[in-house]
């Protein structure tokens, strides 16, 4: 399995902007956006961003964003925008749904987890169930009335035992429903444009792709 294993926090200065692929640490002065605001590299500090951008840049900026909010290296990007285009609707939308689908983004909209990263590690330790039987890989497309749990030997984790108490400070979005309290939770629907954040344009994403 293909993953990013470099330093994340290179990734936000290098959009200029907060990703927040580090969890609670993107909300305090450690954040390296609030520290070093600009592009990472020998001559970032000096290099300045492009006041005008080409139509290709700007929709390789969006691309690569989308990629990296969620964790997915190219060639599956590539493969959930054709999955994309083949469902009748618009091609971005879909291609967003696609990507607010997978388990790992599913546990971390849950509040199972303070980033993606921390929730596609747990769930392939295993601690998760869908639909009453264990899953381990964080890609899978989770469908609307999908049930989400903790596995009964996972409770026990110290971590799921101080999850239980942050209850009240974690609000899922509203396609899902989530019980922390109990370690579960269930899809409701499919997200709307409005509920998915990360200040993505998908329409350029739609664009690069064909080009």
């Amino acid at each position: 399995m293909a993953r990013y294993t470099g330093p994340v926090c290179k990734l936000c200065r290098r959009e200029g902007e907060k990703l927040f692929l580090k969890g609670e640490r993107c909300f305090t002065p450690k954040c390296a956006i609030e520290r070093r605001a600009y592009p990472p590299g020998e001559h970032g500090r000096f290099s300045g961003r492009p006041s005008r951008q080409s139509d290709y840049s700007r929709q390789l900026r969006a691309k690569q964003k989308g990629k990296r909010i969620y964790g997915v290296l190219e060639r599956q990007f590539r493969r959930y925008f054709r999955d994309a285009r083949r469902i009748p609707g618009l091609t971005g939308l879909n291609l967003l749904q696609i990507l607010e689908s997978r388990l790992d983004n599913v546990v971390y909209r849950m509040g199972f987890a303070d980033s993606r990263n921390q929730a596609r590690q747990l769930v392939n330790h295993g601690h998760f169930r869908v639909n009453d039987r264990r899953n381990d890989i964080a890609s899978t497309i989770i469908k609307p009335g999908d049930k989400i749990a903790v596995r009964e030997k996972s409770k026990n984790n110290e971590y799921f035992k101080t999850l239980r108490q942050a209850e009240d400070t974690r609000t899922p979005p509203a396609w899902v429903e989530s019980d922390l309290n109990n370690l579960s939770g269930r899809v409701i629907r499919l997200p709307e444009r409005a509920e998915v954040d990360g200040n993505l344009n998908e329409q350029l994403i739609v664009e690069y792709y064909s080009r």
